[in-house]
């Protein structure tokens, strides 16, 4: 089990940039696949990118794909998500979690952070 706390959040404008970050508790973080999911009001929680273990294996939903970059450092137990261009539709609270499997499907997320709420004005 590791413990997630997310931090960066906060209100920006169209097309500005802002970089989330996710500390994580625990001996193994490094071996724990790290996703970014969001949940916008009224809506599910959706995927949004995720990292292996292997930091040069990543997947992005389409919807941040080219905009957003996950990334890690195992020595800092932290992951991050660079987040450009960022638009109204990008509005969202924002969730790290830990998982064993590489899979865009939230289910499969043992350990999530509390989330940081992430508004992008027009």
């Amino acid at each position: 089990q590791v413990q997630l706390v997310e931090a960066g959040g906060g209100l920006v404008q169209a097309g500005e940039s802002m970089r989330l970050s996710c500390a994580a508790s625990g001996s193994s973080f490094s071996t724990y696949t790290m996703g970014w999911f969001r949940q916008a009001p009224g809506k599910e929680r959706e995927f949004a990118a995720v990292i292996s273990w292997n930091p040069t294996i990543r997947m992005y939903a389409d919807s941040v794909e080219g905009r957003f970059t996950i990334s890690r450092d195992n020595a800092k137990n932290t992951v991050y998500l660079q987040m450009n261009s960022l638009k109204p539709e990008d509005t969202a609270v924002y969730y790290c979690a830990a998982g064993v499997v590489y899979s865009r499907d939230p289910d499969l997320y043992g350990d999530w952070g509390q989330g940081t709420q992430v508004t992008v004005s027009s």
